[in-house]
């Protein structure tokens, strides 16, 4: 089957983010070792620019559209960020960006967002759909939509990740048993584990979604595009796509292993673990790798495992509110 994204893609992304993305770290901790009674390294994609990997994606979108393109500008719909990623690759090749986000998103990424150089346009998004939004002003100002996922260059700009993971990990001489990814739309699960299991067939690959947004999950369980429940809600802010994404879907059903799920208290205990015991403060969404692992979805015992953190950007409250759990 021909996807929309090859792995000579993910490498031709990675060159030209190079300079400009960073090249996150591989840590570990000795706690957390312990903890799992394996070996853990964790790819710190809080540390990335803007505070989560979308950065890579956004820039790799945006690098590639004509110089026509750019002077029409783009319009993007994201919690946050992706949003972010939009407006500092935007801000950095010159192009006006406006987007799309719903009025519950974290005050700290809409902040972001503004001081980036974009123009915000909020939305309800229990009673109105940001899809219809964002193709309706595209097609009033000739901007061009720069989707959260479901694009052949945001998936590939994605699977840098996996890239770099892979890099690092054989630079520490070890081979890696499996993979654990947080999992919204599925433009990180789909690039990376392209990307990861394309080099490394035998490592295991799990996307981790929470447990009232498993629309992949169910979508691999039925063979159809599913969807969630819009009247359902939780606190990993960065995952709560509608549905995986036409071009992720098919990618990560040849890649990815098994979907997890996580609750949001288990996220909320992942975070506390995060800030408490490995110095890092990473956000609901961003830490469903780690929760998977925490709460011992999967046995990682006397393995060697890897855990994508993809992205730090959490409000004052909602972390006050984590460390309280």
């Amino acid at each position: 089957m021909e996807f929309a994204v090859s792995f000579d893609d993910i490498t031709a992304a990675a060159k030209r983010i190079e300079g400009l993305a960073v090249e996150t770290p591989l840590l570990e901790n000795a706690l957390l070792n312990e903890r799992v009674g394996g070996r853990v390294l964790l790819k710190a994609e809080t540390l990335q620019r803007v505070g989560a990997f979308k950065f890579r994606g956004a820039y790799n979108r945006l690098s590639e559209l004509s110089d026509e393109e750019k002077k029409k500008g783009v319009v993007a719909w994201s919690s946050g960020n992706h949003a972010q990623g939009v407006a500092a690759a935007a801000g950095l090749l010159g192009i006006e960006a406006t987007i799309i986000m719903p009025e519950d998103s974290p005050k700290i990424k809409v902040d972001n967002t503004k001081a980036y150089g974009a123009t915000i346009r909020f939305y309800d998004r229990y009673t109105e759909s940001r899809e219809e939004i964002g193709y309706q002003m595209s097609r009033d100002t000739g901007a061009t939509l720069v989707p959260s996922y479901d694009d052949p260059y945001i998936i590939a700009g994605q699977g840098t990740t996996g890239l770099e993971l892979v890099a690092q990990a054989e630079a520490k001489g070890v081979d890696l048993d499996a993979v654990f990814v947080p999992c919204g739309g599925g433009g990180l699960t789909s690039g990376t584990s392209m990307a990861v299991r394309t080099q490394k067939p035998d490592t295991k690959f799990y996307a981790v979604e929470p447990e009232d947004f498993d629309d992949t999950a169910r979508s691999f369980a039925s063979g159809n595009q599913e969807k969630i429940d819009p009247t359902k809600k939780s606190i990993c802010d960065s995952l709560l796509s509608p549905y995986p994404g036409e071009l992720t879907l098919p990618i990560m059903r040849k890649y990815v292993d098994e979907v997890l799920t996580i609750s949001d208290d288990e996220a909320r205990a992942a975070v506390k673990y995060a800030w408490e015991k490995l110095k890092l403060v990473v956000e609901p969404g961003g830490a469903a790798g780690l929760a998977a692992v925490l709460a011992g979805k999967i046995d990682c015992k006397g393995k060697t495992i890897a855990v994508i953190l993809s992205g730090g950007n959490v409000d004052a409250a909602m972390f006050e509110e984590c460390l309280r759990s």
